[in-house]
């Protein structure tokens, strides 16, 4: 069986990659030219043949893609995303959320699973404010993702220029509402969040530190638990290092042990940059493996397949795009494909 691949990426186009574990092989189908960098890529809930892109442009841009069953992909709407560079989507059944990161500004669209798809090219937008310690990073509030808890129905989105974690809830009326935020250590740059077992996981990138808080529902407050270094031998701050996903895949029949997983960006090893596994069992955060992956500047990474066992990864600055398959329960990988003639990928959804 193949299994297929959108990938964004740091070009002007979203490609369509297949991947054949039989034959250990990985290759182009097709590609959607859309415009400048379309980095960030989610589907509609429900329908893998309707998705949506953002262009990190100083003029943001959200594009929606209808694929065909041959896989290939048409533009069907484009409207202002509402502030600039759009770095990170999110959709529900009737809402698209937008983090534009250079204008500080989170957006919000109707859609439908249906023509138009994008029902308004007039946001309601959030601006956020903020400053952080770093000034060619942290001169204004960047957010960088959004992402919706699973079980309390609100809205995250950690900005890496104030080292906050801000949270929004919708009110009866449909309007986010903020209902505060969470704190970290100056300099930090939180970047992306992952849930697990009343748990939230915090990725900072500029100091590439992994931090674990209790996260009970509103209005109970979040409590610190641990933080760690994102690798091993961590280089001394400042460094050109950066920490860039953070994924903690449902346990299952194959992998029956939860584990974390996070990239590191700009190893200067030529191995290439490094995926952390830590384990995460009681108030612990144990680092149990690096895997050196050849690629460079690895920024997005997702799984996918029977019991999520692959992981495709891409090196925006070079490699290309390698699947991995999880081994020794989880704790470790090896490359199963690979396509290193794939231009800059950023981002995977497994179709």
């Amino acid at each position: 069986m193949t299994h297929l691949i959108l990938t964004s990426s740091y070009t002007n186009d979203i490609s369509t990659l297949a991947f054949d574990p039989a034959n250990g092989t990985l290759e182009l189908v097709s590609a959607t030219t859309v415009g400048h960098h379309p980095s960030w890529i989610t589907f509609y809930p429900g329908d893998h043949s309707l998705a949506f892109t953002g262009l990190e442009q100083t003029e943001g841009k959200v594009v929606a893609l209808k694929y065909d069953e041959d896989e290939r992909g048409t533009v069907v709407a484009e409207v202002p995303s509402g502030g600039a560079d759009p770095c990170s989507l999110l959709a529900t059944m009737d809402e698209l959320f937008v983090a534009n990161y250079s204008a500080g500004i989170v957006s919000k669209f109707p859609i439908s699973q249906n023509p138009p798809y994008i029902l308004s090219s007039s946001p309601t937008t959030i601006q956020l404010k903020g400053s952080g310690p770093n000034a060619s990073r942290q001169e204004g509030s960047h957010p960088h993702q959004v992402i919706l808890h699973p079980e309390h129905n609100e809205l995250l989105v950690p900005d890496l220029g104030a080292d906050m974690v801000q949270r929004f809830k919708t009110a009866k009326d449909g309007s986010l509402k903020h209902r505060g935020h969470m704190q970290y250590a100056r300099g930090g740059g939180p970047r992306h969040v992952a849930f697990h077992d009343g748990n939230l996981y915090t990725l900072l990138e500029l100091s590439s530190v992994l931090v674990k808080h209790r996260f009970p529902p509103l209005p109970h407050l979040p409590s610190f638990v641990t933080s760690k270094p994102t690798m091993s031998k961590p280089l001394p701050q400042p460094n050109d290092m950066l920490a860039a996903e953070i994924l903690i895949p449902t346990t299952n029949s194959t992998y029956k042990t939860p584990y974390l997983y996070l990239s590191n960006r700009n190893d200067p090893s030529p191995e290439g940059d490094i995926i952390s596994v830590f384990s995460l069992a009681d108030d612990s955060l144990e680092l149990v493996t690096e895997f050196r992956s050849g690629l460079k500047h690895l920024r997005g990474m997702a799984f996918g397949g029977p019991d999520d066992k692959w992981l495709v990864a891409g090196g925006a600055n070079g490699g290309g795009v390698k699947i991995l398959e999880r081994i020794d329960g989880g704790r470790n990988f090896k490359v199963v494909a690979e396509n290193a003639s794939i231009e800059a990928p950023t981002g995977f959804l497994w179709k």
